[in-house]
């Protein structure tokens, strides 16, 4: 029996490791403004009394007939511009978010079809507060790997439209936006460790099918600040930095109180500790990008800068992301 041998298979080599850079951030918002007034009747208490626990002054939230996708893929087409990359040119989009408008389809292939990003993977990542976090982790893999070259990031959520009214522990919390970053594969790498972990504890933050925002407040901060402050140790001790070679750290913007309580902890500077949460209020997985985006426009975010971005959500999940923030001019 004459003995068949298949051809060779000529294997292509495996892709060349790439850096991934990271810069243009840009954010979108809601028209409509809630102050801390309204609320604040409501509840039956002062206003300022809002603002001294939290920080927050006002926050946007969407109407009825407004969608999520439409605020992601506003701030995803300011990035773009910014950036001076034709949107056809992106292999891969991100979406980072907890409240899609529809259990399906996700909100991601939804904004590439705004944007006209037709060759764009679109992906959506969802990890709570972390998740823009958790997106740079997935982002940051793919381009280093050479499955992706360009690629939009958008981190979007609208928990202002699942809260209750009258539940002080929540009410004045939250608000709704949405922020972008593009990245690229670059000639060096840009984007250092990310840490990410989790905990089960479902019972502390969490929205049931149907329902409202359930929060343990106390129980939140605690792990909040514990895990925030532990993650950016262990994001510096494996760049072999220390936090004195980090220029800007940008938080989730939770809780002014929480981002305090982590710089002090930690003994950081406050000039170099981002806090725009006054009025925006708590905007989930949009909150980094939309700091970010807020720390560029005012001049305090330049490229060349080290940056630790650090989050900690429902789960619970927390991450820390150490980057250097510009695109290679190639790019």
């Amino acid at each position: 029996m004459r003995e068949v041998t298949a051809p060779a298979v000529a294997l292509t080599e495996e892709p060349e490791l790439r850096g991934a850079a990271i810069g243009h951030a840009a954010l979108a918002v809601p028209a409509t403004t809630i102050p801390n007034a309204p609320i604040a009747e409501r509840l039956g208490v002062d206003e300022g009394w809002i603002e001294q626990r939290t920080g927050i002054r006002e926050r946007r939230a969407l109407l009825d007939d407004e969608r999520l996708t439409d605020l992601a893929a506003e701030a995803g087409a300011l990035a773009i511009a910014s950036s001076g990359i034709p949107a056809d040119e992106f292999d891969l989009l991100i979406v980072a978010t907890t409240t899609q408008d529809e259990v399906t389809p996700n909100t991601a292939p939804l904004v590439a079809g705004i944007l006209g990003m037709p060759d764009a993977a679109p992906i959506d990542v969802g990890a709570a507060c972390t998740a823009f976090v958790s997106a740079l982790q997935v982002t940051s893999a793919q381009l280093e790997s050479g499955r992706a070259r360009k690629a939009l990031v958008i981190g979007a959520d609208c928990i202002h439209r699942y809260l209750d009214p009258d539940d002080r522990r929540t009410a004045a919390l939250f608000g709704d936006g949405a922020g972008a970053v593009v990245m690229t594969a670059a000639s060096e790498g840009r984007m250092g460790p990310i840490v990410l972990g989790s905990e089960s504890a479902i019972d502390m933050i969490r929205i049931k099918r149907g329902g409202t925002l359930e929060m343990q407040g106390h129980e939140t901060f605690v792990n909040a600040v514990a895990r925030i402050s532990e993650v950016t140790l262990r994001v510096i001790a494996r760049a072999g930095l220390t936090l004195d070679d980090v220029d800007l750290f940008v938080y989730h913007q939770a809780n002014s109180r929480i981002i305090a309580a982590v710089g002090e902890k930690l003994g950081l500077p406050s000039e170099r500790v981002v806090d725009c949460i006054a009025n925006y209020g708590n905007t989930s997985a949009a909150s980094i990008p939309i700091a970010l985006a807020e720390a560029e426009a005012e001049g305090r975010l330049k490229p060349g800068m080290r940056v630790l971005a650090g989050a900690f959500g429902a789960g619970f999940t927390w991450g820390g992301a150490l980057m250097e923030w510009g695109l290679d001019d190639a790019a």
